[in-house]
C-alpha cells in the first residue's frame, strides 16, 4: 500500500475539491524523496487525482523548484499534451520554475500559446503567468509576450486583462 499511498490519499469524487492535497503537499515537504511518487499520479487514470496532484505538486514547487529538476521531460511533454484543465492550469505555472534551455523554453512558451485558446478562463489567465514568467528569463521572448499580454488587455476576461494589467507592470521593471 505505501507506493500508493499518496493516490490513494488523494482520491475522491468531487472535482471542486482540492481534497487532502494539502496532506500531500505537507508530506512531501517533510519527505522529498516521494515527490516522484506524486509526480506520477499526474498521469492516473482518475481525473480527480491528477488534478489534486497537480495542486499539491504546484503548491510544493513554489518553495521547492529543484523538485522538478529530475522530471524536466517528462513534464515538458505532459504541458503539450495534457487535455484536462486542472492539470493545464497548474503546469502554465509549474513549468516556468524549470532550469530550461533556449529551445525548451521557446517549446514551453509555443504550449502556453496554445493555452490562451482553451476555453477556461483560469487556464488561459495562468497560461499569460507562464508567459511571462518565462519572459523574465529570455529576453527574446519578452516583446511577443509583451504584444500578447497587451492583446489580452483589449479582448481578454476580466481575470486575463487584471493579470495582464499585473505582468505588464512587472515586465517593464
Amino acid at each position: 500500500m505505501r507506493s500508493h499511498a499518496i493516490a490513494a490519499m488523494l482520491k475522491g469524487a468531487d472535482r471542486r475539491s482540492i481534497g487532502r492535497s494539502g496532506d500531500v503537499k505537507k508530506l512531501v515537504l517533510r519527505q522529498p524523496r516521494r515527490f516522484a511518487e506524486l509526480f506520477k499520479c499526474l498521469w492516473d487514470e482518475d481525473p480527480v487525482v491528477r488534478m489534486r496532484a497537480a495542486d499539491a505538486a504546484e503548491k510544493i514547487t513554489v518553495s521547492r523548484p529543484e523538485l522538478l529538476k529530475s522530471c524536466k521531460q517528462e513534464l515538458l511533454g505532459l504541458l503539450d499534451e495534457a487535455e484536462q484543465i486542472e492539470l493545464r492550469w497548474h503546469l502554465a505555472l509549474m513549468v516556468p520554475r524549470l532550469t530550461l534551455s533556449g529551445p525548451e523554453r521557446y517549446c514551453a512558451a509555443a504550449a502556453l500559446r496554445r493555452y490562451l485558446e482553451d476555453r477556461s478562463s483560469i487556464v488561459k489567465t495562468f497560461a499569460l503567468q507562464g508567459l511571462a514568467d518565462l519572459a523574465k528569463q529570455d529576453a527574446c521572448l519578452r516583446e511577443p509576450v509583451r504584444r500578447t499580454l497587451e492583446e489580452s488587455l483589449r479582448t481578454g476576461t476580466a481575470a486575463m486583462k487584471a493579470r495582464a494589467r499585473k505582468l505588464l507592470k512587472e515586465l517593464q521593471n
